[in-house]
């Protein structure tokens, strides 16, 4: 009796997996049967299980064969977004300038004739490898930037980052050589103030006790021959677009083709460098010419059948 009630009970609760079947007289359907449930990665039932892509290009082992072959995998699933992780591990706030997007961010910007004079870009050129003064400039920089985004006191300032790894004609344009670097920016790009870190002595508050109190103004512009508007500007312009060219083609060859390539340029150099200069080479053939001819001739004489007594003798009886 227990056992029918058991019975009873689970057909009641999973009827709907089961069909009455095909009965005399039924006409034909095709009727899909009940669905299979899923469990997915989560452990609910009903979803469908996903592949996280994400996951696998991200991983280490993966990255470090592509490394190999001079590949920044991580960096390419994450601009053609394969990859949840993001391609920089800066703010996204803070936009990114780079050589294609300068002219479009900053000097083409959409401003009154009143919003053009007071516009000012506090810009960090950062590295995003290694760490030390590098990391933690970046720290005192988005430290600022939230602290300014609260108070709110500066609607004229704006801020921006450059990868200095991957940002080329800018840099060589603006004569920047090392990283980290503050830009101060202003009258779209052709007023230029440098500001190195280690000047300002970095504290908590120091950056934006620098901005709040103008002292950014009081900073020598850029005024030489080279900066923007310059006469020598064009040679920076020019040798910026050279560099960018050979950047972009270096970045497509693998890494262990340009060991290669450095080891042989290097050792053709130093040989070059460490050559004799050409008297000692001319000195050193004739005595080397010198050391053939006395070796010759001995031997030229044992190959005879004579001694050179007996071919003296000989030349005597001649004479006479």
């Amino acid at each position: 009796m227990i056992f029918w009630l058991l019975l009873g009970l689970f057909a009641s609760a999973n009827g709907q997996y089961f069909s009455e079947g095909w009965k005399p007289g039924q006409a034909l359907t095709n009727e899909p049967s009940a669905p299979v449930p899923t469990v997915a990665a989560s452990g609910r039932v009903g979803e469908e299980p996903q592949i996280q892509q994400g996951s696998l290009l991200d991983s280490s082992s993966i990255s470090s064969i592509f490394a190999k072959i001079g590949v920044n995998i991580s960096s390419i699933a994450s601009a053609a977004g394969l990859s949840s992780k993001a391609a920089y591990p800066w703010d996204p706030r803070i936009p990114l300038i780079t050589d294609v997007n300068y002219d479009k961010i900053i000097v083409n910007e959409e401003l009154t004739p009143e919003e053009e004079g007071n516009r000012t870009w506090l810009i960090v050129v950062a590295t995003n490898q290694g760490g030390g003064i590098s990391q933690f400039v970046d720290k005192i920089f988005d430290e600022t930037y939230n602290e300014t985004l609260i108070a709110d006191d500066m609607p004229n300032l704006r801020w921006g980052r450059i990868d200095y790894l991957n940002v080329t004609y800018l840099t060589t344009k603006w004569g920047v050589w090392q990283a980290p670097t503050f830009i101060i920016l202003q009258n779209r790009g052709q007023t230029l103030r440098f500001v190195k870190p280690h000047w300002l002595r970095l504290r908590e508050g120091a950056l934006r006790e620098f901005l709040t109190d103008g002292t950014y103004n009081e900073v020598p512009r850029w005024d030489s021959s080279f900066a923007p508007g310059g006469s020598n500007e064009y040679l920076l312009h020019y040798l910026g677009l050279v560099l960018t060219t050979i950047y972009n083609t270096a970045i497509k060859v693998p890494r262990w083709i340009l060991y290669i390539l450095s080891g042989s340029v290097a050792s053709f150099i130093i040989q070059l460098l460490h050559r004799p200069p050409k008297k000692d080479q001319l000195k050193t053939q004739a005595a080397q010419k010198a050391d053939t001819l006395g070796t010759s001739a001995p031997a030229a004489a044992v190959a005879s059948g004579s001694t050179p007594t007996q071919s003296k003798a000989k030349q005597r009886k001649s004479k006479k």
